[in-house]
């Protein structure tokens, strides 16, 4: 007999209310006090991401959708944003299989998923320097702030 897999039905249902909330976000935009805190696992398949974020961000990374983003479009499997990194725009790529967790702080909203490990292929592997390590960051290494390169900027 096959055993149903509720953990995975109930992600798919949690990342319709994340779909529809991009949706809104895309079509109306967020308020004064609004942002969604995105956390996705780097090395999922599907995911767009400049190679620098990836040798940063091995594993997980956390994007802020509040005042500075452009182009955000939503379809049925994954969302795609245009993002300052270091001064430069550059757009990403999240399916929604590789979300992690989403976080609106305004309404103190929150979902947690449990994505499936991946395998990494060979092709997708980037040496780091040995400082930069998985597991050697800390957590709060994984927040991209926009304000963090504005203000490196301006030293």
């Amino acid at each position: 007999m096959h055993n149903i897999d509720y953990q995975q039905l109930l992600d798919n249902a949690l990342k319709s209310v994340v779909k529809e909330a991009l949706i809104y976000a895309q079509f109306n935009g967020l308020g004064d006090n609004a942002g969604f805190f995105i956390t996705f696992k780097t090395r999922d398949p599907g995911v767009v991401l400049p190679d620098f974020l990836k040798i940063r961000y091995p594993d997980v990374m956390t994007i802020v959708l509040q005042y500075s983003y452009n182009n955000l479009n939503v379809s049925d499997k994954e969302f795609g944003v245009q993002l300052t990194f270091d001064g430069r725009p550059f757009f990403i790529r999240v399916p929604f299989s590789a979300l992690v967790e989403f976080k609106d702080p305004s309404t103190e909203f929150m979902l947690s998923f449990h994505p499936k490990q991946t395998q990494t292929t060979a092709d997708n592997d980037i040496e780091l320097p040995l400082e930069e390590k998985p597991g050697s960051v800390p957590d709060d290494k994984r927040i991209v702030s926009l304000d963090e390169f504005r203000k490196n900027r301006k030293l």
